[in-house]
């Protein structure tokens, strides 16, 4: 297989495109392939003129086609792609953008006011480029608008290398953001690597260009999260690289009614979700409202970072019988750890996962763990993975380890591995929780936590206590219709896991447990925890 780089990529399938075919769909606007190629090339044109190769561009903007474009724009242009969590306070926002080194920020009129509060700061960056009306543009930038028209659209022509970057800022569990520094060819190996396991994947871009002769334009994938998120990003690489679209919802917050009508409308054939906290929603919906939406388009929904309720997996099926549910274990430092799939003749339990072909799992003293062995381990990816942390060598050296001298990308995640080679995941080893000397993994206790009926969502951490050193809590959103009895819940948990994990407290909220992206808030539910067992 050759070296890849995406912006390569980018500039073999423009030319194979239909003219008519679309690349980014949101609401009712559609920028198809052609005119996002001439966008993008005009945009990175006019940034290569103030920015050098590697020079990162901070995105700061909710879902939109803008995003797409600047995407490509980045990757034709050598320019690194920095996200920015647009639900970030100013002081959280000024952080990325100056441990990103951000040389130009391309953001949305929304957002002018926090540009504003911070620009005088922003030593490093040199270029502003807003988002919307053009005549109304802040006069210290330029029209997104402009840039895009601006130039005949022609392809760049210039020498591209698969060692050119992309930064994806992942907050994790614990301290501040950081930039996952994956090259363009690792990026494209990885994603590669888990297609494999679906069919034929292409080694070379004239492959890659057949391809999409042959069998037409790449699937319209919707990205149901955030795009400034590792799953939305990643997810929307695949699809530009494939020839297909990017489809994204207009409503900034999640509406499933919406998602729905969106695949009915597009004829969507993918969706990208993150767990339960958007499958619920969209299961809750096709339920209120059965036959209401033509669904026959939709191929796959894929889901990652967070667990995928087996329950919630077969309602799904029962209204979209032809859809293959992929629950795919990863990270933003890592693609491929473990895969699940589900379809309406079945599937695995929640937190099953086969073993990807690049993995492996080791022991708290780096020994390969022995399947069936009921051992507890961590698991690492070898292969196509990160360069590291951006400017935290330590940090880098604790997720990147080489183990008897292989390269492996350890995000922190342990498992069991069954007597088949399959994965039992037991959750982020960040959050492991120590009671009286027993290891409890929030995730295994959630999930079994959220299969009773009065529960909707579950967190579950550890709580300050003299007697067990930490007490198993449990924080949770209820469901309206079913009564709160903690009792009930407790001998819930108990009769499916051992003493030890069952929560000493169950404590109902209603404050929001999840980022948009749909990954646990076990700060917050940390806090509610603890003030409400001081509070009892």
């Amino acid at each position: 297989m050759i070296d890849w780089n995406l912006g390569d990529i980018l500039d073999a399938i423009e030319p194979a495109m239909p003219r008519d075919a679309p690349a980014l769909i949101h609401g009712d606007r559609i920028i198809t392939w052609p005119e996002m190629s001439s966008h993008s090339n005009n945009i990175a044109r006019a940034l290569r003129q103030r920015a050098k190769n590697g020079a990162k561009v901070a995105f700061y903007m909710r879902n939109r086609p803008e995003y797409g474009e600047l995407m490509a724009a980045c990757f034709k242009g050598r320019l690194t792609h920095v996200n920015i969590n647009y639900r970030y306070r100013p002081e959280e926002v000024f952080y990325i953008f100056d441990d990103s080194d951000s040389e130009v920020i391309v953001y949305s009129s929304e957002f002018r006011d926090c540009i504003l509060e911070l620009k005088d700061r922003l030593k490093k960056v040199h270029t502003f480029v807003e988002i919307g009306d053009p005549s109304e543009i802040a006069p210290f930038a330029r029209s997104y608008e402009t840039l895009a028209g601006e130039g005949d659209g022609s392809a760049l022509g210039i020498e591209r290398s698969p060692d050119d970057l992309l930064f994806i800022y992942t907050g994790g569990t614990t301290g501040m953001p950081k930039g996952v520094m994956w090259r363009h060819d690792d990026m494209r190996k990885a994603q590669l690597d888990a297609q494999k396991l679906l069919g034929t994947v292409p080694q070379t871009l004239e492959e890659n260009v057949a391809l999409i002769k042959n069998e037409g334009p790449g699937r319209r994938t919707l990205s149901s999260c955030p795009l400034m998120h590792g799953t939305g990003f990643i997810t929307a690489i695949g699809a530009l690289m494939s020839g297909g679209a990017i489809v994204t919802l207009s409503d900034p917050s999640f509406d499933a009614e919406e998602l729905w009508q969106t695949v009915d409308k597009h004829k969507v054939e993918s969706i990208a979700i993150v767990g339960d906290a958007f499958a619920k929603p969209m299961l809750r919906t096709l339920d209120e409202h059965p036959g209401r939406w033509d669904t026959k388009s939709l191929v796959s929904i894929i889901s990652s970072g967070v667990m995928w309720s087996k329950e919630v997996k077969a309602g799904l099926c029962r209204h979209i019988p032809q859809v293959v549910l992929m629950d795919s274990f990863g990270a933003s430092e890592g693609l491929g750890y473990g895969l699940s799939i589900t379809t309406a003749q079945g599937g695995t339990n929640t937190a099953k996962f086969g073993i990807g072909e690049f993995c492996d799992v080791f022991d708290e003293n780096d020994q390969k763990v022995e399947p069936g062995s009921g051992v507890p381990g961590f698991i690492a990816r070898k292969g196509a993975i990160p360069k590291g942390y951006y400017k935290d060598p330590e940090k880098s050296a604790k997720t990147f380890r080489t183990i008897d001298g292989v390269r492996y990308s350890i995000p922190g995640d342990w498992c069991q591995v069954e007597a088949d080679g399959s994965l039992i995941l037991l959750g982020r080893g960040s959050v492991c929780i120590n009671t009286a000397g027993e290891k409890v993994y929030p995730e295994e206790v959630e999930e079994v936590l959220k299969t009773h009926p009065a529960i909707g969502d579950a967190l579950v951490v550890g709580v300050p206590n003299e007697k067990w050193g930490q007490a198993v809590t449990a924080v949770v959103h209820l469901n309206h219709d079913v009564p709160f009895e903690e009792q009930a819940i407790k001998d819930h948990v108990r009769g499916q896991l051992a003493g030890y994990k069952t929560p000493k407290a169950v404590h109902p909220t209603k404050t929001p447990l999840r980022a948009s992206n749909g990954k646990a808030d076990y700060a917050t539910a940390k806090a509610i925890a603890e003030r409400l067992t001081v509070a009892t």
